[in-house]
């Protein structure tokens, strides 16, 4: 591979580092190229990639960037995980691909300013998505509202209940 190939292939990796909200360090030594592709579409599902990249290219595009600190990370097979949309739908993709696929590997991630080790990148993957936290958020913003709408109505229902057993007093 010539010198301009290996440019414009970290200039890649830098435009996905900078496109990506997360990045995930998996190993994938022994996988076959079937496994790898199902991994690709579980990520392209929830607008993720994988990409292969030599550790020496993944380390000189990180230099002098935040994510150097992912640089002692890079050892092996190395794939990086890019999660270009909600990091915690890729964290869970390829959480629940190294369950299925016992050959992969989650060594690492980035994230936020900060490194994440396996065990985080598991708890990042346990969250719920992006829009249920989304709606857990609205659910609790609107439960005040309507418990007071309840009581209003409730006394509104309570008073026509007693015109009515008056009216039903006086009639009968």
């Amino acid at each position: 591979m010539d010198r301009n190939s290996k440019l414009q292939w970290r200039d890649g990796v830098l435009e996905a580092l900078d496109r990506s909200g997360a990045v995930f360090i998996a190993n994938y030594t022994g996988m076959t190229v079937e496994q790898l592709t199902d991994l690709r579409r579980a990520l392209k599902a929830v607008n993720a990639d994988f990409q292969v990249v030599k550790n020496k290219i993944a380390q000189k595009a990180i230099v002098g960037r935040d994510e150097s600190v992912m640089t002692s990370l890079l050892k092996g097979q190395t794939g990086l995980v890019f999660a270009y949309g909600d990091p915690a739908a890729a964290a869970k993709a390829v959480s629940e691909s190294a369950k299925k696929f016992e050959k992969l590997k989650i060594v690492g991630g980035y994230m936020e300013k900060s490194a994440l080790n396996p065990a985080a990148v598991e708890s990042l993957a346990s969250l719920p998505s992006r829009d249920v936290l989304l709606g857990r958020i609205v659910g609790s913003l609107v439960a005040p509202h309507r418990g007071i709408l309840g009581v209003l109505n409730g006394v509104s229902r309570n008073m026509v209940q007693v015109l009515n057993a008056i009216k039903d007093k006086k009639a009968g």
